[in-house]
């Protein structure tokens, strides 16, 4: 007995020891489904909710099968324990340093601005398109590297087409109006054909290639007008992926690889270099002819220079193709209408602007009818110098009136005829008194020029107040017929501006200016007018010597290739080669006075 207790007991021992055995759970049978199964992984349970987890659990496993009320008792918020998380009988988010958090989801962040207006990311570019890109890359490094002249508007030919073929793969057909824009692209780049000068010829291209963009993106609204151009930089590197794609599908082969094309532009150049070298070599007149025509790739640093242009020009056309394609909506980003104000709060601000013009405009009147006595009288000035005076005050008042109009248009009443009367009334003689005031501060240039002559600066300005007064004049327009086509309007009439500012040739015009104004007796600037582009060359050459040699000297006439030489380096060209320039000291002749010596 005393061994069999003493057994019991070292095996209690023994049992106490390992732990207790657990109940209920049955030990898997070999070979059964769950005898080589991994343990699941334990799901983290964020702090502060695991006793929520066990709790619910526990409520769970004690419920009663049945569907009696006791399933849906309320919990210790009060609130029905089967309320979906989500109603609005749900108890709100405990503190967050009390035990039970809870967690809701954050909403999703908003889309970026671009995704509203921007198409889908159209097929990858056709063979056509692939080749315009090659052929506008290939003339951009070749020809650009001289200068703009004739260039310009080759160059326009093949973007033309890259963006013709991609809209037609993409089943776009271009609108008239986007045909009208780019067809007026074209006649801008006729300015750097027309004229030598710098600043009309960078003024001409920038409208050139705002045109453009408004006839790929087409574009009715202001933000679509001022954000068109912006839309060619942003696509730049989605175009570039675009067109590699393009490349890598036709050079993988199939019925419209790109392979046989290489090969088939390989073969022709090297059949051109080969037999046209000969003929050179076996003629010198045929040597001379392809010297002329055949651009000059320098050595040395103007490699890398014609590379980044020809980088430069697959970038261009491949971005204006892509636009084509998948034009950006910049419409569906314009501002709509402003909160209406009322009537008082709205007219009385711009009626007592109204009067502020209308006495100014009285005073004006009485000052330019009466002339120079009156404003020496009044302030001791003379009348060129009253003039130059108040024209950038002018200017400056002229661009502000066309901000105010712009806000008064957006908050303006409009809740009936009344308010459009109104509208109508208040801005149309605030239009009608701002172009008194464009009147006077081109009356006001016109005395000082003719006073101290004309220059680039002053000639600027003026076309640029003149700009301004047809702006206010369409304005007016759109106050009577309506305001849709204002925003394209506008545009037209600055590309139209441009154009007519290029062709006119300003530095030839102010060369003819300051030698009309010499012959009357005034003395000249001759250091300035030395300074000018060819285009004043056939006016300067109207000079006796030794001034016409001291004009000319400086003026700059490159031998440049054809396609880098505008028509009036033709003809300063073939004036300075049938009269040279003689060898005069010039340095005295261009700092002092000079007196009436034009032929």
């Amino acid at each position: 007995m005393s061994n069999g207790v003493e057994g019991n007991e070292e095996r209690r021992r023994a049992a106490d020891a390992a732990g207790p055995e657990p109940q209920g759970v049955p030990e898997p049978r070999p070979g059964g489904p769950d005898a080589a199964a991994e343990p699941e992984p334990a799901t983290p349970v964020k702090a502060g909710t695991a006793d929520r987890t066990e709790a619910g659990a526990g409520a769970k496993a004690d419920e009663a099968p049945t569907g009696h009320a006791d399933a849906a008792a309320p919990d210790a918020s009060g609130t029905p324990a089967d309320v979906p998380p989500d109603s609005p009988d749900a108890p709100d988010a405990p503190d967050a340093e009390s035990d039970g958090i809870r967690y809701e989801r954050l909403p999703d962040a908003p889309p970026p601005i671009l995704d509203g207006v921007r198409a889908k990311p159209p097929a990858p570019p056709g063979l056509a398109t692939l080749v315009a890109a090659a052929v506008t890359a290939v003339l951009s490094g070749l020809l650009l590297g001289d200068g703009l002249a004739v260039n310009a508007l080759i160059l326009a030919l093949p973007l033309a087409a890259a963006a013709w073929f991609a809209a037609r793969q993409a089943g776009r057909r271009p609108r008239r109006s986007s045909l009208c824009w780019g067809a007026g692209g074209l006649a801008l780049l006729a300015v750097p054909v027309w004229s030598d000068a710098e600043w009309p010829t960078l003024l001409a291209v920038l409208a050139a290639a705002g045109l453009g963009a408004l006839a790929l993106h087409g574009s009715r609204k202001w933000s679509g007008v001022l954000l068109a151009p912006l839309g060619l930089v942003l696509v730049v590197r989605r175009a570039l992926v675009w067109g590699w794609r393009g490349v890598r599908e036709r050079t993988a082969g199939g019925g419209k690889d790109l392979g046989p094309m290489l090969r088939s532009v390989l073969v022709a150049v090297v059949l051109l270099v080969v037999f046209g070298g000969l003929f050179a070599a076996a003629d010198q007149a045929f040597a001379d002819l392809l010297g002329s025509l055949v651009p000059d790739v320098d050595g040395g640093s103007g490699v890398p220079w014609r590379l980044f242009l020809a980088v430069l020009g697959t970038a261009a056309a491949l971005a204006v193709a892509h636009t084509a394609a998948a034009p950006t909506r910049w419409d569906g980003l314009g501002p709509g209408p402003g909160r209406a104000r009322g009537r008082v709060e709205w007219a009385l601000p711009l009626i007592l602007l109204d009067l502020l013009f209308a006495a100014f405009v009285a005073v004006q009147a009485a000052v330019l009818l009466r002339g120079e006595d009156v404003v020496r009288a009044s302030n001791g000035l003379t009348y060129s110098e009253y003039a130059r005076e108040g024209f950038w005050q002018l200017l400056f008042a002229t661009v502000l009136t066309l901000a105010v109009i712009s806000v008064a248009v957006r908050v303006a009443p409009r809740s009936g005829p009344r308010d459009q009367l109104l509208v109508r009334a208040v801005l149309g003689t605030l239009c009608l008194l701002t172009l008194v005031v464009v009147a006077s501060a081109v009356r006001r240039m016109d005395l000082y020029m003719g006073e101290y002559g004309l220059t680039r600066l002053r000639l600027s300005v003026v076309a640029m107040e003149l700009w301004l007064g047809v702006v206010v004049l369409l304005i007016l327009a759109a106050g009577v017929f309506g305001a849709r086509l204002l925003p394209r309007a506008v545009l037209a009439s600055a590309a139209v501006a441009v154009l007519a500012f290029g062709l006119a040739s300003p530095d030839k015009l102010i060369a003819e200016s300051n030698l009309d104004a010499h012959r009357d007796g005034r003395t000249l600037d001759l250091a300035y007018l030395s300074g000018l582009s060819a285009d004043a060359v056939p006016a300067l050459d109207r000079l006796d010597e030794p001034l016409r040699s001291c004009a000319l000297r400086s003026i700059a006439v490159p031998g440049a290739p054809w396609y880098a030489t505008s028509l009036s380096q033709a003809r300063a060209h073939e004036i300075l080669t049938a009269r040279p320039v003689r060898d005069h000291p010039c340095r005295d002749i261009l700092t002092d006075d000079i007196y009436p010596s034009v032929r």
